[in-house]
């Protein structure tokens, strides 16, 4: 499954900021040619530095993830990677507005769905073709504050697995990125629960994008920046009323913050 990047058509959704931006920045030293999209347009910026290409707007809606691919093949040929970065964390359980879980599904699930319909039909015609998802380690645990990005980010690990599954021995490569606190503004947003949960641990998107790199080498469908979140992932499964009985006395905690 490795993958080079060197010369390698490359798109990266949120761009613009903290990962994303990150990722760039490195496949960018190691030769890739990048089309960078965000609704920030301080993906231009980063774009302009780069030698890369912008695409300001939206790349989670059928017409907007359309559009994306649309301008990328124009000013890469064919698509080799495809980074489906963006993401949001809207706070707040089952009370959260109606929008809130829209947005949270359509970021988080199906810009990831409608950008591999979008690029299946050449990648397979080719016989080639590599999806990184950034899903989050609350993809393989959970994600106190916020049940939206919880719900969302293991159904973006299921999707995932699912293309692997379903198109390895046609060459479809896939890959999911599962880190924990990352030092970014979407951290930041989390208010002093994120603080608590994952300020200690967090790392900065600099190192996510090294662990990105190395790992586009091996054959590892997870990237985990944070080593330990495979065992909190084992503990998950084989001991889950002790794992939940943990996470509640977490939420506790919160509760009295």
């Amino acid at each position: 499954m490795s993958f080079s990047l060197a010369g390698a058509g490359v798109v990266i959704t949120g761009g613009g900021r903290g990962i994303g931006e990150a990722l760039a920045r490195r496949f960018a030293r190691e030769g890739a040619r990048l089309v960078l999209a965000d609704v920030d347009s301080a993906v231009e910026t980063v774009a302009a530095e780069l030698g890369a290409t912008a695409v300001v707007g939206d790349a989670a809606g059928e017409e907007g993830v359309d559009r994306l691919i649309a301008l990328a093949r124009e000013a890469l040929g064919e698509i080799d990677m495809y980074c489906a970065n963006a993401g949001v964390a809207p706070m707040g359980g089952p009370d959260a507005p109606e929008e809130d879980w829209a947005r949270a599904w359509d970021v988080n699930v199906m810009s990831h769905v409608r950008a591999s319909r979008a690029l299946l039909p050449a990648w397979l015609e080719r016989g080639r073709g590599h999806f990184l998802a950034t899903v989050s380690a609350a993809g393989l645990l959970t994600s106190l504050g916020s049940a939206s990005y919880s719900v969302t980010k293991h159904a973006a690990l299921a999707y995932a697995e699912w293309l692997l599954a379903t198109y390895k021995h046609r060459g479809i490569s896939v890959q999911a990125l599962c880190p924990q606190g990352v030092r970014t503004k979407m951290l930041e947003d989390t208010g002093p629960g994120g603080q608590f949960l994952m300020a200690e641990s967090a790392i900065s998107a600099e190192q996510v994008a090294d662990d990105v790199v190395a790992a586009l080498g091996g054959d590892s469908f997870l990237i985990l920046p944070h080593p330990e979140v495979a065992t909190y992932y084992a503990a998950r499964a084989t001991q889950n009323d002790r794992w939940l009985a943990g996470m509640n006395k977490i939420q506790r905690k919160l509760d009295a913050i």
